[in-house]
């Protein structure tokens, strides 16, 4: 029998999402995804052939539990240097993969019992990570009305003795909202008058189309010493399949995570730590031309999704996805199926138009579903053309 903890987590809905699309697309089926959250564009040249060169140069041992000091050091520069956050390499941890970084830093600080606030939408793995380190996901919801965030009085609804910390992801997966400044104070000193950990997810940091991405962790050393800042290269350049993610804590809890993670794990691949460094010290040119092709393919979803009748969407600031709101569907019957919420709806999309989204309850919420549009422009224009005659049933 499995441990009660494995049969309590619940699977990833996008990777599932995205391994149905690939098995439908395997059996040649005409089908279209919008599932995974992964760039469509290669990784840049520069980055693969410091990959290649570190292969001949023999980079391929273990390397320490934490990452290689180059590239801590390196890290720190990036945040320093881009966020105003004066970190010592002894700060960072480096990861296989942002998620990792999320799991060594929940571990770090959750006792059994503990409690970890978390807005919805959500990204569908904090509640489970939450869980994984003992401790319990309490769910704030935020509305659309309200762009899909959460201010200091919905916190205080949510406070208990046993409220250990916040989890903030701006800009967001699933909606691709971006905190202001302003409303990122107000959560700071929030955090700090009642002395709780933020585990701020950063990852989309440099995909922002209007505004600009601000750290939580910069507004003075209080909140800086409560927050543990995870980001990584997988979004931003293209290497999802490099899994390199960085976190940067205070002392105690960067060397809790590096003690985790050096039992679990070891160390990162050292390949695709060489490759990191070359992403961090090469510029952001190849990083602004992928922003602006997602900035036209938002734009253009957008756009069409608030032109048919019965779904509807808020305009993202960042990221690379759009929640599309089915709630004058909810009731509804379609092609012999009644539309119950939004997994009803996403299996007769899948089935009937070949369309892959992700039901929005895997984020927290029922009546939505997330399109990815990091996916070329020719895949969005047939995606929504199916959309279109899915919802007049002309299949």
């Amino acid at each position: 029998m499995i441990s009660k903890k494995a049969a309590s987590i619940t699977p990833s809905p996008t990777l599932a999402i995205d391994a149905q699309f690939k098995a439908m697309k395997a059996e040649g089926q005409d089908v279209v995804g919008f599932g995974c959250g992964e760039p469509d564009f290669d990784t840049p040249e520069h980055i693969k052939e410091a990959a290649i060169a570190a292969i001949k140069n023999g980079e391929t041992k273990y390397t320490p539990a934490a990452g290689t000091l180059r590239l801590r050091t390196a890290v720190a520069k990036k945040f320093l240097d881009e966020n105003g956050l004066d970190y010592r390499p002894s700060n960072i941890v480096v990861s296989n993969g942002a998620k990792h970084s999320l799991i060594n830093a929940f571990t770090a600080i959750c006792n059994p019992g503990d409690e970890v606030l978390i807005p919805a939408p959500y990204w569908v793995s904090y509640p489970e990570m939450v869980k994984l380190a003992d401790g319990v996901p309490v769910v704030i919801n935020a509305s659309e009305e309200k762009n899909f965030k959460v201010c200091a009085a919905d916190l205080e609804k949510a406070l208990t003795p046993k409220t250990k910390a916040i989890v903030l992801n701006s800009p967001s997966n699933p909606t691709g909202m971006v905190y202001t400044e302003a409303e990122l104070h107000e959560i700071a000193d929030f955090a700090v008058e009642h002395n709780l950990y933020v585990v701020s997810d950063e990852i989309y940091e440099h995909l922002i189309y209007e505004g600009k991405h601000i750290s939580i962790a910069s507004f003075n050393e209080k909140i800086k010493d409560l927050t543990i800042v995870i980001n990584g290269v997988s979004k931003t350049f293209a290497m999802t399949g490099w899994r390199i993610g960085y976190a940067a804590a205070n002392d105690e809890i960067a060397k809790a995570m590096a003690s985790i993670q050096s039992h679990a794990s070891s160390n990162p691949n050292s390949i695709a730590q060489a490759a990191t460094i070359a992403a961090l010290e090469g510029g952001m040119e190849c990083v602004d031309k992928m922003r602006r092709q997602f900035m036209k393919r938002r734009d253009f979803m957008v756009d069409m999704f608030n032109s048919i009748p019965g779904v509807s969407c808020k305009k993202p600031h960042g990221a690379f996805y759009i929640m599309m709101s089915i709630d004058e569907l909810i009731g509804k019957t379609m092609y012999g199926v009644k539309i119950n919420n939004a997994d009803d709806f996403a299996k007769l999309f899948l089935d009937v138009a070949k369309v892959a989204v992700v039901p929005g309850t895997g984020f927290g919420v029922s009546n939505y579903v997330r399109w990815s549009y990091a996916t070329s422009m020719d895949n969005i224009v047939e995606g929504i053309e199916r959309l279109k005659k899915f919802l007049h049933a002309e299949f």
